[in-house]
């Protein structure tokens, strides 16, 4: 079921939202969000409708709505399911109008629900991408600009046509940046917990942001810094974090076979006892 608030008024389905000449049709300048509801709890919810706002300025556009009222209008929308749906969340604030440079008081906006059950603990298969991410002088790397998903998607592609569900991307320098659609984590022989360092070619997500705070407090340390690819081929384990998953451990990497270890599993316990207390 997908429900979606568009000028005023919610409709069922996949509401048309654009026109031809929109310059977000055409020149790519739309943002987005992704939160979630799991059984009427919504994590970290505050702190997506945030991020979609600075996404938007971050793009010249501006969020006509509040933080405050995105939020009203999604617990609205997610009192429309069932109390034990399992929802994606997603925000979106597009360019209306301009030539070449958007008019930030003409942005649209539109808030879509629809069911997507979390995906089990059973695991994804990845392997190393061909593909770079760009650096910040390149592109709005600081938004969750939609225009930088057609790379994420070749990546995906890619990673496909080689029998594999996901991918690691790398920098511009040729370390580990995240996979294709969510951040990284690896545990190393030694027992360090390590996920990339922000450095400006990926978003540092909010799902990574609270696995890494609930690890800290339960005595995990997590560090922060560069990853070369080949720390992949010894780790002793491999996960992601992300709004549509969450947590979820990488079981194959090219030809190794992992394990859903336990600094995954603890994070994944830790972060779902968290959203019960959303």
């Amino acid at each position: 079921m997908y429900l979606t608030y568009f000028q005023g008024k919610w409709a069922e389905g996949n509401t048309p939202l654009f026109g031809a000449m929109d310059h977000s049709v055409w020149l790519g300048s739309s943002v987005f969000d992704g939160a979630r509801a799991v059984r009427g709890h919504l994590p970290d919810l505050r702190l997506h409708l945030k991020r979609v706002v600075h996404s938007a300025e971050r793009l010249g556009l501006q969020c006509p709505l509040s933080v405050d009222d995105m939020e009203a209008l999604v617990r609205e929308g997610v009192s429309r399911f069932p109390p034990d749906a399992e929802l994606y969340i997603r925000p979106l604030v597009y360019a209306a109008d301009g030539f070449l440079v958007p008019v930030p008081e003409k942005s649209g906006f539109a808030l879509t629900l629809f069911d997507a059950p979390m995906p089990p603990f059973t695991g994804f298969s990845a392997c190393l991408s061909t593909l770079r991410r760009p650096d910040s002088s390149m592109a709005p790397t600081d938004a969750k600009a939609s225009a930088l998903y057609a790379n994420t998607t070749r990546a995906l592609r890619e990673a496909g046509e080689r029998g594999y569900d996901n991918a690691v991307v790398v920098d511009s320098q040729g370390n580990v940046a995240e996979f294709a659609s969510s951040n990284l984590f690896l545990v190393t022989p030694e027992g360090e917990v390590v996920t990339p360092v922000p450095n400006g070619t990926f978003l540092a997500g909010i799902t990574r942001a609270r696995v890494m705070a609930l690890l800290e407090e339960a005595g995990v340390r997590v560090t922060e810094r560069t990853v070369k690819t080949e720390e992949l081929d010894t780790a002793l384990e491999i996960f992601s974090t992300g709004n549509y998953g969450k947590v979820t451990p990488c079981v194959r990497y090219e030809g190794r076979t992992l394990e859903a270890g336990p600094i995954a599993t603890k994070a994944r316990d830790l972060y779902f006892a968290f959203m019960e207390q959303s």
